[in-house]
């Protein structure tokens, strides 16, 4: 991979921070492919190593009038290539982990039968929420629907954030007593 000498490398890097295309495209041509070679070592996926490659190049073009390079540039680019394999490794095997995990902790709670459907929870929230007196269901929804911090509610509502926070923790109160039966669902979708 030493196609460049490091003075056409530092020649090259004085172009590019010049935005000279072409000697930015010199560079692309002249590492590209060993790079995503070079990837391969780390992972087995050739489109996947080519990404990896090209959001390095198309990142050391965005960054050109910034970018700090204390060793060689090919130094540079292995270094890249090679921590963004392993960030992507990682990620790779977070995202088997995870859906392992979920697999078998949620398949084998719930069967067909019992599998409760957002839509259920939905309709009982609802219900649950017209039952509930006009001023907490209205700070409640502010808070939880619409995202207003307390602070917000209270100066929508011309009342103090006390107050908000009552009537919201209140509605939480009634909530909680009127879905028992949806208690987990509830803490995922932030009802505690």
């Amino acid at each position: 991979m030493s196609k460049l000498d490091s003075s056409q490398e530092q020649y090259l890097l004085s172009a590019i921070k010049q935005d000279n295309e072409e000697a930015f495209s010199l560079i692309f041509q002249s590492y590209y492919v060993d790079l995503v070679l070079f990837g391969g070592n780390f992972i087995k996926n050739k489109q996947v190593c080519e990404d990896i490659v090209q959001s390095i190049f198309l990142k050391l073009w965005n960054e050109r009038k910034n970018i700090q390079i204390e060793t060689s540039l090919k130094s540079f680019l292995l270094r890249s290539v090679r921590n963004s394999c392993l960030d992507e490794f990682r990620h790779l095997e977070v995202v088997r982990q995870y859906e392992e995990n979920y697999k078998d902790s949620v398949l084998d709670c719930y069967d067909t039968e019992n599998y409760i459907l957002y839509s259920d929870l939905h309709d009982h929230l609802h219900n649950a929420l017209q039952q509930i007196p006009d001023l907490y269901r209205e700070a409640f929804e502010l808070n939880r629907f619409e995202g207003l911090k307390y602070r917000e509610i209270a100066e929508k509502l011309n009342v103090s954030e006390r107050t908000v926070e009552v009537r919201v923790s209140k509605t939480l109160e009634l909530l909680r007593k009127q879905l028992k039966d949806f208690f987990i669902l509830l803490l995922l979708i932030g009802i505690p």
